[in-house]
């Protein structure tokens, strides 16, 4: 199986660029999925039911979410509904969502999981056990299985990439929105990034406009973070799985949108 996981979509630019792209990448890079993290969609946080639409018709195959998922509450009966969104495995129970989606694809059977860190974040349940948990109700099910890591720190994703090396395809890490350069596959088989990078304006601050967010880092006054909106990027990583569902490869994905920024 070949599948492309693209990072934090970002408010309307990065939104537009998924929806223009999906399905021309699936030709132009040979996929047999799409899978997107979707929790910055709605003018840079949560997102709208219309949106997940749109998506899905575009031909997106399944969405992640993060520590945005209920910003828009608008959201929750797809949460409910849908077997093609996830939230974070390791939110309670209660929480409105599925802690994992299969999808189907040419190739097979593609396993989702989503998992938040717990390291400068939120409280939340125990990632470990979460994914555990997640693993052992899938079992048997599926061909690949891609792990959405979604936390701020480094050591923590290299901390989960390495406990489950061997037991999924690959471990990609969202949130922090500015790729990492340390995409590679582990000694026992599973790829790992630590961050993706995000899907939209990188002429900003992890996608808000450059003068907001500056003036009130110095000033300490409030003011809103609009979404910027110069060059505009798609980014990601393209794993390829083997017959035992485990990586052969992975590289970094990243394509210029309005041609301000470099092309892949």
């Amino acid at each position: 199986m070949r599948f492309l996981f693209l990072g934090d979509v970002v408010g309307k630019p990065g939104y537009s660029a998924v929806l223009d792209r999906a399905a021309a990448l699936k030709t132009e890079h040979r996929l047999d999925a799409v899978v997107v993290n979707a929790e910055n969609a709605a003018d840079g946080a949560g997102l709208m039911p219309r949106q997940y639409r749109r998506l899905i018709d575009a031909g997106v195959d399944a969405i992640t979410m993060g520590d945005h998922i209920y910003r828009r509450a608008e959201i929750i009966p797809v949460l409910q509904e849908s077997e093609r969104i996830v939230k974070p495995a390791n939110y309670p129970a209660a929480a409105a969502g599925r802690p994992w989606v299969i999808v189907p694809t040419p190739a097979g059977r593609l396993g989702v999981i989503s998992i938040l860190g717990r390291v400068f974040t939120r409280p939340v349940d125990c990632p470990f056990s979460a994914v555990d948990q997640a693993l052992e109700d899938m079992a048997g099910q599926t061909d690949a299985i891609l792990v959405d890591m979604h936390a701020e720190a480094t050591g923590e994703k290299q901390t989960i990439a390495r406990y489950l090396d061997g037991r999924v395809t690959a471990v990609l890490g969202t949130h922090s929105h500015v790729p990492t350069a340390d995409a590679h596959v582990m000694a026992d088989g599973t790829a790992m990034q630590c961050d993706v990078g995000m899907c939209g304006p990188y002429d900003s601050i992890i996608g808000r406009d450059v003068g907001r967010v500056t003036k009130t880092t110095i000033t300490f006054e409030p003011c809103h973070f609009y979404v910027a909106t110069r060059d505009v990027r798609l980014c990601g990583a393209i794993v390829e799985s083997n017959a035992e569902g485990l990586a052969s490869s992975i590289e970094r994905f990243e394509e210029s949108i309005d041609g301000d920024g470099p092309n892949r």
